[in-house]
């Protein structure tokens, strides 16, 4: 994962949504967001991967608490495409964190901090942002 793009002192509340937009890389092996605390603290890394990590077309999602990972879930729902858009939306709250893609798929997986806000958020890998908004 080259790309990293890094939002890093933010106020999103729980209820509220990431919203990105962009494009997977026509290239594209895999990609990640990433939300939480900071980049030791992470209530989600959401990762789908193209053809990495010894992995094809699976969505990874975990957590990471003091730098240390949790255990992964994978999710074989994979709407994205090499080359296409994507619209992605990441709200939690106290319980779990839901990530919806493309308006039709959605993925989640448990809040094990258990955090009301987060004030950090990231994109790194083969995903070219068009646009982030929280709502």
């Amino acid at each position: 994962m080259e790309t990293r793009v890094v939002f890093p002192h933010l106020s999103i509340r729980a209820g509220e949504c990431i919203k990105v937009k962009g494009k997977v890389a026509s290239d594209a092996r895999s990609f990640a967001f990433n939300l939480g605390r900071n980049d030791s603290d992470l209530i989600l890394h959401f990762n789908p991967r193209f053809e990495s990590h010894g992995d094809s077309k699976i969505i990874v999602c975990n957590s990471r608490t003091a730098g240390e990972w949790g255990s992964e879930l994978r999710d074989s729902a994979f709407p994205f495409q090499q080359g296409e858009e994507a619209k992605i939306c990441v709200s939690f709250n106290g319980e779990e964190v839901t990530v919806n893609m493309n308006g039709n798929q959605e993925v989640k997986f448990p809040n094990r901090l258990g955090l009301a806000s987060a004030e950090y958020f990231s994109v790194e890998g083969d995903f070219n942002i068009k646009s982030v908004k929280i709502d």
